[in-house]
């Protein structure tokens, strides 16, 4: 069997479990939406430009983009995930496609996004020259990737057996990324942790107002981060 028959088989096996996934858990397998809208603010994306969400699954960062009245588009391998699109993000443009061919022009967006999933393409390089083809020149990008060196990852989920090989869940050290992305024509703007474990503690004491989501750069050592948020630049 030929090494392009092997990926087909593969990447049919991630599609069927991200399938699997939505069409039983939903939404809720997801962080829930007022966690989205700070991955649009940090591209310090304007309205009226063009996003691309890559593995955008129901949509619900489409939504955030709509609501800051952004042209947004979205792709995703599954289609249970594509098909629940209209009714999470209204007005967003969503297709099943492939991150490592996808069906764009060439300098189609302004914007990109990808969160929490680029460490589960089983050609990174070939997702990410995608991305840097289908981006206008200085186009900005968000992308938020597993930790390697973190408790979690490296105790809870490998030593104890619980890689989900099936949907190719993997992890990469803050070197490891920013080496990746350096080697595949992006500039580095910008790195941050995860957002989500601060903005929930901020979110009990007052209510989350659009546009004004409090970015924190710094609580441990950037490199323990459980993941890395990413702004890059088209170099």
């Amino acid at each position: 069997m030929s090494t392009i028959l092997i990926d087909e088989d593969r990447q049919q096996e991630v599609r069927e479990w991200f399938d699997e996934v939505y069409a039983t858990r939903g939404l809720a397998y997801l962080r829930p939406p007022e966690a989205y809208p700070i991955f649009v603010q940090l591209l310090g994306a304007q309205p009226g430009q063009r996003l691309l969400d890559i593995a955008c699954g129901p949509g619900l960062l489409l939504r955030a983009a709509r609501e800051r009245s952004l042209q947004a588009t979205g792709v995703d391998l599954s289609q249970v995930a594509v098909q629940m699109v209209p009714r999470v993000a209204p007005g967003a443009r969503a297709l099943q496609a492939n991150a490592q061919h996808m069906p764009f022009e060439d300098g189609a967006f302004d914007l990109i996004t990808c969160i929490g999933s680029l460490e589960r393409f089983l050609d990174r390089d070939a997702a990410l020259a995608e991305m840097r083809r289908v981006a206008a020149p200085g186009a900005r990008l968000c992308l938020m990737v597993r930790n390697a060196r973190t408790f979690t990852w490296r105790v809870l989920t490998q030593w104890r057996g619980k890689v989900n090989h099936r949907g190719h869940q993997d992890a990469a050290t803050l070197d490891d990324w920013t080496r990746l992305f350096a080697q595949s024509g992006f500039s580095v703007r910008a790195v941050y942790p995860d957002q989500w474990f601060w903005q929930k503690w901020r979110n009990r004491i007052r209510r989350p107002v659009a546009g004004e989501e409090h970015v924190v750069r710094r609580r441990v050592p950037l490199a323990f981060a459980n993941e890395f948020i990413f702004i890059l630049e088209r170099a």
